[in-house]
């Protein structure tokens, strides 16, 4: 932790981060029923600088017995750019008794960033991005996250409202079924980083589900912004053919971290920066859940969002985030020299889709698994056993044979360094593309897709010479775009894999048998 000017500790036990700046707010005294049904008034003032302030500001509401809905509301002046950036952002949230302290999943009660200026939360339904159930009596605490805040700062204004009256039905969640019955071996094409109205996305559930059956999918993980209340629902809108991995994105101040494949309403926490040590708490927490942890956008240009931890506590990088720029290009680069200095971080691709100008699907992963289920879907993306593709139009098989064994994406034939292996690339519906075979210190060989777009490469070489391969399909027709933000110059990637070692996997010794896959161990 830092100097206590900037993030000092509100009391013992509250956690990385969560803080107050003194004398910056005015807090009302304790609720009062003025009128038998409400309590209206429980108005908090404060400013932030954008000099010394908290991450987290956490305001304290006294609840008392009786109380059956809070609402919660607040204001303040942002500055916008005209550019479509927004400065002076205050993320809002809110935690109950259970405590609000980092990790306190108990106490959690759901977060809407700066997507909402107001929530409401009862026994029996909430504002997407909330948690219905019990309105416990005791402390709750609104928590503010001051967020690209512009001096001289903004003041705002917080205003919480406690309703009495009939408590209602308690809300039931149904979340989604982990597996999809009848499904065995295969490949299977999802989308791993999505969002809905319970965070900051215009997509419904419904939507978002017709916009990934279109685009070919055959799961998707809903991956809401520090929130776990899309997760309680799914299973009121996925069809019996479908697969929803429940997840949620980790928006660090230093870095974005997509998790899924944990248990449905299963919190973790973001509040903590690099210097806190804290990243690796938590992805090990999803890892003992069942699910896994992905360095997001790790070089998106935006405040906040630049993965600036190591890839030492996640399970793998999102190398291909939406349409494919500068930044992923720039990911690329630098999950290429993490292989050749004998590093492997499986990588994935998704679209971070919000809403129908980002196409659902765009880019996706094409992972083997045992069968369409969360457990086998993540099993089967921890060891790489995976390639990205921009649309479902595309296919690619990419394999590696010495004698009487195979292998493919993520798996490690164990050759000796003088053993020659044949490579074989196929790719089908890329027109205009070129394809290549690259190895440590580049392409090792290519061609040109046909007017049908497809293409095969094969390639015999010891493995000594290429302790991996992988896969790339750029489109060679590409023009040159104006925003860098928008696109690349050209030679926009259309399809890439996850390396097959020919040598052995980094770290480990074990080989493949046959067509026997070998996981990637944790980096």
């Amino acid at each position: 932790m830092t100097g206590p000017g900037r993030r000092a500790v509100v009391g013992a036990g509250l956690g990385a981060g969560l803080g107050v700046v003194a004398g910056a707010v005015l807090v009302p005294p304790a609720a009062a029923y003025a009128d038998g049904a409400t309590a209206a008034g429980l108005v908090y003032r404060g400013r932030f600088t954008g000099v010394g302030d908290p991450d987290w500001y956490a305001l304290p509401v006294e609840v008392p017995r009786g109380t059956t809905r809070i609402e919660v509301s607040y204001d303040y002046d942002k500055l916008e750019t005209g550019a479509g950036v927004s400065f002076n952002i205050i993320d809002i949230g809110i935690f109950d008794p259970g405590g609000v302290g980092l990790g306190d999943a108990a106490g959690f009660r759901g977060w809407s960033g700066g997507a909402r200026d107001r929530f409401s939360i009862s026994r029996t339904r909430a504002t997407p991005g909330y948690l219905a159930g019990p309105i416990t009596p005791g402390t709750w605490h609104v928590v503010l996250g001051p967020f690209t805040i512009i001096p001289p700062g903004v003041g705002w204004t917080v205003t919480v409202t406690l309703h009495r009256g009939r408590p209602g039905r308690r809300f039931r969640p149904r979340p989604a079924p982990r597996r999809v019955r009848g499904t065995g071996p295969g490949w299977y094409r999802g989308d791993l980083h999505t969002h809905t109205v319970h965070s900051d996305g215009r997509h419904t559930q419904r939507s978002l589900l017709a916009l990934a059956r279109e685009a070919g999918l055959d799961f998707l993980a809903s991956t809401e912004h520090n929130t776990t209340s899309a997760q309680l629902t799914w299973g009121r809108h996925v069809p019996d053919d479908f697969l929803v991995l429940p997840g949620e994105e980790v928006t660090t101040r230093a870095g974005h971290c997509v998790t899924f494949g944990q248990p449905a309403g299963a919190w973790i926490d973001w509040r903590y920066r690099p210097e806190d040590d804290q990243l690796g708490r938590f992805t090990d927490r999803v890892r003992a859940l069942g699910g896994m942890a992905v360095a997001a956008h790790p070089f998106a240009p935006t405040s906040g969002s630049t993965w600036q931890y190591d890839y030492a506590d996640v399970d793998a990088v999102e190398l291909w985030n939406g349409p494919w720029t500068l930044d992923d290009q720039t990911a690329l680069s630098h999950w290429h020299a993490l292989l050749v200095a004998g590093r492997f971080v499986p990588a994935v691709g998704s679209s971070d889709s919000h809403h129908d100008g980002q196409q659902v699907g765009r880019a996706q992963t094409v992972v083997r698994a045992g069968s369409l289920s969360v457990g086998a879907i993540v099993r089967g993306l921890r060891g790489g056993h995976a390639w990205l593709a921009e649309s479902a139009a595309v296919d690619l098989s990419l394999q590696a044979r010495l004698g009487d064994r195979t292998a493919t994406c993520g798996d490690s034939l164990d050759a000796a360094p003088t053993d020659l292996v044949d490579v074989r690339l196929e790719v089908a519906g890329a027109p205009g593309c070129v394809v290549q075979l690259w190895g440590p210190l580049g392409p090792l060989a290519g061609a040109v897709t046909d007017t049908e777009g497809a293409a095969e490469v094969t390639l015999r070489v010891a493995a000594g010479v290429a302790p991996f391969v992988r896969a790339e399909v750029r489109r060679a027709d590409g023009a040159p775009v104006v925003n860098p933000v928008e696109g690349v110059p050209a030679w926009a990637t259309v399809a890439l894999s996850n390396p097959v070692f020919l040598g052995p996997h980094p770290g480990r010794g074990a080989s493949v048998t046959g067509s026997r896959s070998q996981t990637a161990t944790k980096m």
